[in-house]
């Protein structure tokens, strides 16, 4: 029996409604008692967040089976440097993962300048992001995504500010959400498996697709989310297999 990785969002919702089949998929991945963990860039929220946003879409996953770029980040910054400090954009998403780290808050020369996305980017935070990055400050942003769905449109998403911050300070970035796989690395050892016996589900070629592959795992597209099955002849890697929605994947396959 496989393992499954799954994306979020364009996997299992759009926005706040469930994508057709979903809650199916899941109940079958219960019934044949596969493992299985929901892998998503939004540092926003935390699991316990998505796991009760989930249930009002009508989606039962518990808080253990998600995993979240930003708490990927707090634990590759605690191997790094244990006990740190970090001047920290984001939402509790990210603040109580980096908490629970034993990472401390602050603005006085703080080890990390640590991007995640916001509900609200205040300019005086990414100045004062900018100043710290370039006096010395480890720059260490969640995830690469330049932009991100909300129910008015597009926003933009944690790849876009810290261009920003990039481009003023001179300093590049780490990031450690898909594609990196530090994050996929993680996320197998949460889970406890192996990626030759997984599979990384998702509708982003140039995130889960390549995230996957990157890692050894089996992939698979749908195309319920941004990507168009003609997009894919415009990367240079294609996935194992691609279906309509999540409900169309053969756990016997």
């Amino acid at each position: 029996m496989k393992h499954y990785f799954l994306d979020m969002d364009g996997v299992l919702v759009h926005g706040r409604n469930p994508i057709p089949g979903a809650a199916e998929f899941l109940g079958r991945l219960r019934e044949a008692n596969a493992e299985y963990l929901v892998l998503t860039n939004n540092p926003m929220y935390t699991a316990r967040d998505l796991s009760h946003r989930l249930k009002h879409a009508g989606l039962d996953i518990p808080p253990e089976r998600i995993f979240t770029s930003a708490m990927a980040t707090a634990r590759f910054m605690h191997s790094q440097k244990p006990g740190g400090t970090a001047f920290i954009i984001g939402e509790t998403g990210l603040t109580q993962p980096l908490y629970d780290a034993g990472f401390v808050a602050t603005d006085i020369s703080p080890d990390y300048v640590v991007l995640g996305e916001t509900f609200t980017y205040h300019f005086e935070h990414i100045t004062k992001a900018i100043r710290l990055v370039a006096g010395g400050a480890l720059f260490i942003a969640t995830n690469p995504d330049p932009s991100g769905p909300s129910e008015s449109g597009l926003v933009p998403a944690c790849g876009a500010m810290a261009a920003l911050i990039q481009t003023a300070s001179g300093k590049e970035p780490l990031f450690v959400g898909k594609p990196n796989p530090l994050m996929m690395r993680m996320a197998l050892n949460h889970l406890g498996v192996h990626s030759e016996d997984s599979v990384m589900v998702g509708d982003r070629m140039s995130t889960d697709i390549i995230a996957g592959l990157q890692t050894g795992m089996e992939t698979v597209l749908v195309l319920s989310g941004v990507t168009r099955e003609e997009d894919i002849a415009n990367f240079p890697f294609k996935p194992t297999r691609v279906v309509n929605a999540v409900n169309d994947i053969d756990l016997g396959e």
